[in-house]
């Protein structure tokens, strides 16, 4: 050893904090009266405690599992020295949905974090939402130099977003169409006690000098052609991102009854301000993130009544979140696992549901244990609303085999070429499973869709700019190897 090297002083290691700082709740009992916001916020003070527990790993874990490459571990160092505006710019800088997200983003991250191996994950997204709450966070992105160029957006939620974002900071002219009234797509049924509308609007309103315009009330497909956008109206790539915005059934007797709901109906109109009229014992039958959200809305709606959720699988098998199965069974709701609904019962009106048990046999393809129903173990629920959440599918009106589409195993179409391009030309489809995981597919669409359009002009592409307008570009940090996807 020479004796410089004796001289160095020994690198210690920060250490490992394994307890989070509590994130405090509304009581239960009143929480459950209304649709008052579940999670608070924290302090600054608890923010920056909080972030020193983060030990900067020199690989991000935590940014490798984003599917949007947030560098999460850079502004939680920023607040863990008090830095919250520098925090709200890097948050900013590549998540353009970021107040909706530090709301309802499934914290990928957090699942990837080091310190989960000994205690509790730190709390990436809450930090998320400290530094929008405490650092400037109305701020304004900035196009480079028009592209002229334009680009058609087909549907306005958080992939489509994502792509005119991505698009318009590029320098692009993009068009938004989307069939609904207000933007967000399915983030449109999430309740107020997680998000509301405002938290969309104030994403949307960071893009405002972007050459980005929004139509509402306009359903490409049914009221426009795909392919008039492109023959007759001008546009020059095309980037379809319609969801599931359409309801599976149950496919049982009785489910025409009038208090037999689909739940993205429900969902919908509860964000929308209009009460769905809900009896006193609500069965809802599902899994998901939807389900969970329509069991905790209707208890709400109850006014002292009962909820049950059915679900034809374990608990272990839920997609649901299970932050939201977990406040699903601290407000009360009942879980009935591995039972599948046989009939609704009633003659006019819900009276009940049929259910009948499951046993999970041999995995499928997909790796899940297949539902095997068990004969002759019936039993009745009674019940005077039953609400139906067993996913969702896209609405294809108006999209042609011409496009080639691949449905996703949970129903959202997607290109099937490099970048989710389509067969045709020009045109890219793209969807996620989750806000974050939508948002994650668009990034890449929009990475081909520039790489086509800049072959078009003949020029080279490159890395996103820098949203702000300052010199820089888009690049991963320091340490970062390859993404974790789950």
């Amino acid at each position: 050893m020479t004796a410089d090297a004796a001289a160095a002083p020994k690198v210690v290691p920060p250490k490992l904090n394994p307890v989070r700082v509590p994130i405090a709740e509304e009581p239960v009992g009143e929480r459950t009266q209304d649709f008052r916001e579940v999670l608070h916020a924290y302090s600054k003070e608890d923010a920056i405690l909080e972030a020193k527990r983060c030990i900067q790993c020199r690989r991000p874990w935590c940014v490798e599992a984003c599917p949007i490459t947030q560098d999460a571990r850079e502004y939680i160092r920023l607040i863990a020295i008090d830095d919250f505006n520098g925090a709200a710019r890097v948050t900013l800088d590549e998540n353009p949905l970021a107040t909706s997200l530090c709301k309802v983003c499934y914290h990928y991250c957090e699942d990837a974090c080091v310190v989960k191996k000994k205690g509790v994950p730190i709390a990436i997204r809450h930090l998320k939402r400290a530094a929008l709450d405490f650092g400037e966070s109305d701020l304004v992105y900035v196009p480079s130099k028009p592209k002229n160029q334009r680009v058609a957006v087909v549907g306005a939620g958080p992939a489509g977003l994502m792509a005119a974002w991505e698009l318009g900071v590029r320098g692009y002219s993009v068009t938004v169409f989307e069939a609904e009234e207000r933007y967000g797509g399915l983030m449109q049924t999430i309740p107020a006690y997680r998000m509301t509308d405002a938290d969309v609007e104030a994403d949307r309103a960071r893009y405002r000098d972007l050459d980005v315009t929004f139509i509402k009330g306009t359903k490409v497909g049914r009221d426009l052609p795909v392919e008039q956008l492109m023959t007759q109206d001008g546009y020059q790539a095309v980037f379809v991102s319609i969801g599931t915005s359409t309801h599976r059934t149950l496919g049982v007797p009785g489910e025409e009854l009038p208090e037999v709901v689909p739940a993205l109906q429900f969902l919908k109109l509860l964000n929308r301000g209009i009460e769905v009229p809900i009896g006193h014992e609500v069965v809802v039958v599902g899994g998901g993130d939807v389900a969970m959200d329509s069991v905790r809305s209707a208890l709400r709606l109850s006014h002292g009544g009962h909820v049950t959720l059915i679900y034809r699988r374990g608990r272990e098998e839920m997609p649901a979140d299970p932050e939201e199965v977990h406040g699903a069974e601290h407000e009360g709701i009942r879980f009935l696992f591995q039972r599948a609904p046989v009939r609704i019962l009633g003659a006019e009106h819900v009276e009940g549901i049929s259910v009948q048990s499951i046993e999970l046999g041999p995995p499928d393809a997909g790796g899940r244990r297949s539902p095997v129903p068990v004969p002759g173990s019936e039993e009745t629920i009674p019940c005077d609303t039953v609400i139906v959440a067993v996913g969702q599918k896209a609405d294809l009106a108006g999209f042609g085999p011409d496009l080639d589409l691949k449905l996703s195993s949970q129903g959202w179409p997607e290109g099937k070429q490099p970048g989710f391009g389509t067969a045709v030309p020009g045109v890219f489809a793209a969807g996620g499973r989750s806000v974050v995981y939508a948002m994650g597919t668009a990034t890449e669409a929009a990475d081909a869709i520039d790489a086509y359009l800049s072959a078009k002009r003949g020029e080279p592409t490159g890395p996103r700019p820098d949203p702000f307008g300052g010199t820089g570009t888009f690049s991963k940090p320091a340490g970062y190897t390859t993404p974790i996807r789950v």
